[in-house]
């Protein structure tokens, strides 16, 4: 098959900006006002300095950043967002931006129908992860405000904060050394305390775990109980468990697939969607909880007897251009497993198994707990098997493999409690009540071909920062 050739970020937005440019001639020429003007010579000095500042950015463009969830957006949304951008529509009220109004209507419910929910819910998009959450656990409280929210203890910080501002109480659930909910811990906690809705993860963002969605969701059905699924970080790979999609060893297929049950989602499109920052989106499978969000405005919604966005949103004035783009970019890789942006998830995730893999036959490195989404966590081997060993190498080895002048590699690092790390690796010694290990995030596709190279810099790099050859190294495997 040819290799379909990539669009040039250039190209298209000098295609977008022209047209806009036209469109906005058609409706006559007149002078700008003159204390728009700058002066020439300060805009210069002051685009070079910006650029300049630019450049202290880590290069999240380039295959050796593998750290935080952080990547451009593809050229299509580069693109779209600036041509929309460029007229400012607000998809607050219709006549703020008709066309991505429309647009992001379109858009919601083809991530609804991705995400298996029927056609009649309803969503809208959001600023991001947070506020996505955050109407989540507000409409989780309108439904039963006397009931607490239970939450693993390993799901995202956002749901503590959100439920602060909204004072609810929430039940902490334990979890497994891999992140993921304890199905017991969750059925004792919905005997022993009034809950109301349980929220699960697929995709966390410490480890990639991803809850046990199919098994959790009929044991909160069986206690009455709603479930919300915070999926902001791994909802697009549930893309990878349809039918058609191919087999990844690993990959919790039947989880991602159990979605569709939830009575709630929060999706960030502004991570695997492609899209610049911030988009994100709720969704809610009882069209009814509309009536929560009702309120009225004397300007606003004059224009249209259709739904306005902002009559089922927290937020007010949101970017049109967010719609726009995400609307665009699913036009050309649409939501399908074998073309458009399935190829794409899908390489990530291999390329966290080729990671896995160069880690396991390393002989200073040692993977901490096996990847089930696109995030790595390895650890380098220590003479000494204790905590503290452990967390010193592995922010040893962070800090220097990212500041190697001539070929640095960027990671993270993340911070597993003694319990976890001990019944991973049972031969270390809890010294201390956490410790750092490496983590990966390889959600640029090119990481499938440059993992294995990836690690074996790091590899080297640990070896070189190691006591001298014949100690006694840890080489127990992830549980």
């Amino acid at each position: 098959m040819p290799e379909t050739p990539n669009p040039t970020a250039d190209a298209l937005l000098h295609r977008a900006l022209q047209h806009v440019e036209d469109w906005e001639q058609t409706w006559g020429a007149f002078d700008r006002h003159p204390s728009l003007g700058v002066d020439p010579a300060r805009l210069d000095d002051v685009f070079d300095e910006y650029l300049g500042r630019l450049e202290g950015n880590y290069p999240f463009h380039h295959p050796r950043y593998a750290g935080q969830m952080l990547k451009p957006p593809h050229p299509v949304a580069l693109a779209a967002y600036a041509a929309a951008q460029r007229i400012n529509p607000n998809n607050h009220a219709l006549d703020g931006g008709p066309p991505t109004s429309q647009m992001e209507k379109e858009v919601v419910a083809d991530l609804a129908a991705m995400l298996g929910l029927p056609d009649t819910s309803l969503g809208h998009l959001t600023g991001g992860g947070t506020v996505a959450n955050l109407e989540a656990l507000w409409v989780a409280r309108e439904l039963h405000p006397d009931k607490r929210l239970a939450v693993a203890e390993t799901a995202h910080y956002t749901h503590g904060r959100m439920s602060d501002v909204l004072n609810t109480e929430v039940v902490p659930v334990s979890a497994d050394a891999r992140g993921r909910m304890d199905l017991h811990s969750l059925d004792r906690t919905l005997e022993q305390h009034d809950i109301g809705t349980v929220v699960l993860t697929a995709g966390t963002t410490g480890l990639g775990a991803v809850d046990p969605i199919d098994e959790a969701i009929p044991l909160c059905k069986a206690h009455g109980v709603r479930v919300h699924v915070d999926a902001a970080y791994g909802g697009f790979f549930r893309l990878l468990a349809l039918d058609e999609a191919p087999d990844i060893e690993g990959f919790p297929a039947e989880r991602f697939r159990a979605i569709e049950e939830a009575d709630s989602v929060a999706i960030d499109p502004h991570k695997h969607g492609l899209q610049p920052y911030g988009c994100g989106c709720i969704l809610f499978r009882d069209p009814a909880v509309g009536r929560f969000y009702q309120h009225d405005s004397p300007y606003t919604y004059f224009t249209s007897d259709d739904l306005h966005l902002g009559e089922i949103s927290l937020e007010c004035s949101r970017a049109g251009a967010a719609a726009g783009a995400l609307w665009c970019t699913l036009k050309a890789l649409p939501l399908t497993p074998n073309d458009g942006l399935g190829p794409i998830l899908a390489a990530c995730v291999r390329a966290a198994r080729t990671w896995t893999d160069a880690v396991k036959a390393s002989d200073t490195l040692a993977v901490v707990a096996p990847p089930e989404t696109d995030i790595v966590t390895y650890r380098p081997t220590t003479d000494e098997p204790t905590l503290s060993a452990l967390h010193d190498a592995s922010q040893t080895l962070f800090d220097t493999a990212m500041n190697d002048p001539d070929d640095p590699i960027f990671t993270s690092v993340y911070r597993l409690s003694a319990d976890a790390l001990t019944s991973l690796h049972p031969s270390l010694t809890a010294d201390r009540d956490e410790a750092a290990v490496l983590r990966s995030v390889l959600m640029k596709p090119e990481h499938e071909t440059h993992a294995a190279s990836l690690v074996d810099r790091l590899a080297d790099t640990a070896r070189s920062l190691a006591p001298p050859p014949g100690s006694v190294r840890d080489r127990d495997g992830a549980a």
